[in-house]
């Protein structure tokens, strides 16, 4: 089925592709983060619809499911909680630009050069064969992931652990008006530790005679 000379999933992958430069465009030239980071979740979105046409289906839900119902959820929340003072970010916009522009331009440069016609051209890029029914897209990447490039795959996984511990450490205060607690005198804690029975003797309050009381009424 073609569409003024384009295949229908031609057309859909122009479309998502306008989507998406128009979304990453908006996240940097918005003003308002939230905005932004709503802009960030269509743009994933709009790749995913991109991976799904490349038949690579695992990598599209992993995008939605991870970047967009878990980074993204987050990176709201800390942006709606926090008070930015978009007045203060602005300062020094102009005087940063001339050391951006030729930086950023440097950088497209280099992008079109790397993902340019002479690396992935047509002619240097094959669309997918079709797979059979029973093809799992999951298992192929699985066995390329732990065979060809394992020894990359533990190094990024170190790295990210490294990361972790350092943004743990770097965020780690020492409160006064916290209370630390140590969990090997909580386990090693005894009954007798806690809880302490007293026992003290009834005092009984005498009893008021009848005609005192009488006599106070009066």
């Amino acid at each position: 089925m073609t569409f003024f000379g384009l295949h229908f999933q031609d057309l859909v992958f122009y479309a998502l592709a306008l989507i998406l430069l128009y979304a990453a465009l908006s996240v940097i030239t918005t003003r308002n983060p939230v905005y932004a980071a709503l802009f960030l979740v269509l743009a994933f979105f709009t790749a995913a619809g991109i991976w799904l046409l490349l038949e690579a289906e695992f990598l599209a839900i992993t995008l939605v499911l991870v970047y967009v119902g878990a980074v993204m959820v987050l990176f709201l929340f800390v942006v709606m909680m926090l008070d930015i003072n978009l007045d203060r970010l602005r300062e020094g916009f102009w005087q940063a630009l001339p050391v951006a522009l030729p930086v950023g331009g440097l950088m497209a440069v280099e992008m079109v050069m790397i993902v340019g016609v002479n690396n992935f051209g047509a002619d240097k890029v094959l669309a997918p064969a079709a797979k059979p029914a029973d093809y799992s897209n999951t298992a192929a990447l699985g066995s390329v992931l732990y065979t060809d490039y394992l020894l990359a795959f533990e190094l990024a996984a170190v790295v990210l652990l490294v990361a972790i511990v350092a943004a743990i450490a770097l965020t780690l205060r020492s409160r006064k008006e916290s209370k630390p607690t140590d969990a090997n005198k909580q386990v090693a804690v005894k009954k007798a530790d806690r809880l302490r029975i007293v026992k003290m003797a009834a005092v009984l309050e005498p009893k008021a005679e009848p005609s005192a009381i009488t006599e106070e009424k009066k």
